[in-house]
């Protein structure tokens, strides 16, 4: 069974663990598309060669770069014709362009199409896109869906075929692992890391919480955006700036000693009116790393989440200063939600149960399921 997957999300080095998960499972020749970067508004987004082992990696040029709609790899019917795939796994929404083509071109060839979706909230997008999107639940064998809104999202929209859901990456747990161990007399070392510094991302709300808080304690952000010189004046007026970190973009193979430097991971995301946060991955990977977590109850999150660690309404300041508090001084408690949050991640979201997962749905596509 030849698969022919389409991502640039696989450019980051720790994403690439799923795909030599893939290609080590018996049955699956894997060859991966993706750009030589993605020039993301919040700053470029390099390919990392991390885990390159078991697949084809194949890095093709991509036009209209830095554009979530319109950017399309020019080469992949070359690709097709040379790879001939019996599925074609575009790992892109299903209104994007480069969607819409991977899946036109895929079925010119015979192969069977499926595409990724996070999208848990309905928009209505004007031509092409929406015409694009039509075609995609028209004429696509298959949609994995990264939440359980998403499917609601895209049955809505008309998409009647066959789906699961599966988050697009999990973690290696030999790569996030615990510390050795956990310097003591350091005081209480809070977390928030993410790419975009970004309003809905709530650190701001973040900044107002710790600013209150009693005892020794220090706060690292981790990421760029075009919040930050605004979160950096808030922190001064707050006088708190020396106690708070912008440690700037952390790789994604500099991340897990990064969460392990922390006793809470907090992820405080704000809902907008276009905007619930879809999943936050950087939940499962400081878990992973037995950091207790705590996360507001946007979107997905209290389902990441579960018993494992956290959560407050999102907005809500002094419900998150009270979570942290209540870590701050239990110990405990802390690293009994660490464990907890490994297990759950042991559970639930390794990369090797991802690309089990994944490998089923090929195999139910090609007919060869049990």
């Amino acid at each position: 069974m030849r698969v022919l997957m389409v991502s640039k999300a696989c450019l980051v080095g720790a994403y690439q663990t799923k795909l030599e998960a893939i290609g080590q499972m018996d049955g699956v020749e894997l060859a991966v598309v993706v750009p030589p970067r993605w020039l993301d508004p919040a700053g470029e987004v390099p390919l990392e060669r991390s885990h390159t082992e078991g697949y084809t990696l194949w890095v093709d040029p991509m036009r209209f770069n830095g554009s979530f709609h319109l950017h399309y790899y020019p080469q992949l019917k070359k690709r097709l014709a040379q790879f001939k795939p019996d599925i074609v796994h575009m790992d892109e929404e299903p209104y994007n362009l480069a969607t819409w083509l991977g899946v036109r071109q895929g079925q010119k060839v015979g192969a069977k199409t499926l595409f990724f979706s996070w999208q848990n909230l309905s928009q209505r997008y004007p031509p092409p896109f929406r015409w694009w999107e039509q075609a995609v639940l028209k004429q696509v064998d298959y949609a994995i869906m990264g939440n359980q809104a998403s499917v609601k999202v895209w049955q809505g929209k008309g998409y009647e075929g066959r789906h699961q859901v599966i988050p697009q990456f999990g973690v290696s747990p030999e790569v996030f692992v615990p510390p050795a161990r956990r310097d003591e007399g350091r005081g209480f070392v809070i977390g928030a890391a993410g790419r975009r510094l970004v309003p809905e991302k709530g650190i701001d709300l973040l900044l107002r919480a710790v600013a209150k808080l009693p005892g020794m304690w220090r706060l690292h952000i981790a990421g760029e955006g075009p919040e930050k010189r605004k979160l950096e004046a808030l922190a001064e007026k707050l006088q708190i700036r020396e106690r708070v970190f912008f440690d700037g973009a952390i790789g994604s193979t500099e991340m897990p000693s990064y969460l392990q430097n922390l006793d809470v991971l907090v992820l405080p995301s704000r809902s907008l009116p276009n905007w619930e946060e879809q999943f936050g991955r950087v939940l499962i990977e400081a878990m992973a790393c037995e950091v207790a977590v705590v996360g507001s109850d946007s979107g997905e999150i209290p389902h990441v989440i579960g018993e494992a660690g956290l959560v407050f309404v999102e907005d809500d300041e002094e419900g998150l200063r009270g979570q942290l508090e209540k870590l701050m001084r239990t110990e405990g408690l802390r690293a009994e939600l660490g464990r907890k949050g490994r297990e759950h991640v042991l559970a639930q979201y390794t990369q090797e149960q991802v690309a089990r997962q994944t490998v089923a749905v090929y195999e139910e596509m090609m007919g060869l399921g049990a």
